[in-house]
């Protein structure tokens, strides 16, 4: 992947940033992004794929670019708005056996407190809907959370 900062806006204390992303594959296949950050968001604004992407492809492109960006941003200069201490847009989370622990008392906390436990999940790990349920997936396979209720 070939990362190349387009552009950057300052304004007060912070910056806005702007980084390209290029995936070229030995099939001929290609992906170009644009993804923005800012204010501790990294948000991807346009994405070009030839041939197209599926969702799925689409979700793990977006950790690609998240990882990538933490990374030139780590790089860069002064109070950027994206984590110029080397810090990730989402927080850290530990991963394996201490990670699902921790997704499976977030959920059963906002079960508790009559919340959304997904959205729970998604807050406290700052990752997306999508990769916040399999995560709570893993939990419930460990057998740190008990089997969905079917819906009626």
């Amino acid at each position: 992947m070939a990362v190349r900062p387009a552009w950057e806006v300052r304004e007060n204390e912070g910056a806005t940033r702007w980084f390209e992303f290029r995936l070229a594959f030995a099939d001929g296949a290609r992906v170009d992004a644009l993804a923005v950050v800012g204010g501790g968001c990294v948000c991807v604004e346009e994405v070009r794929a030839q041939p197209p992407l599926s969702l799925d492809d689409m979700a793990v492109l977006a950790d690609w670019i998240e990882e990538s960006v933490a990374e030139a941003c780590a790089t860069g200069p002064g109070p950027d708005g994206c984590g110029s201490e080397g810090r990730r847009a989402r927080p850290a989370w530990p991963r394996g056996a201490e990670g699902r622990l921790l997704v499976a008392r977030e959920y059963r906390a906002a079960q508790r407190d009559g919340a959304d436990p997904v959205l729970a999940v998604m807050g406290a790990t700052g990752h997306s809907r999508r990769t916040s349920l399999r995560l709570i997936g893993q939990a419930r396979d460990a057998g740190l959370l008990s089997a969905r209720r079917a819906r009626r």
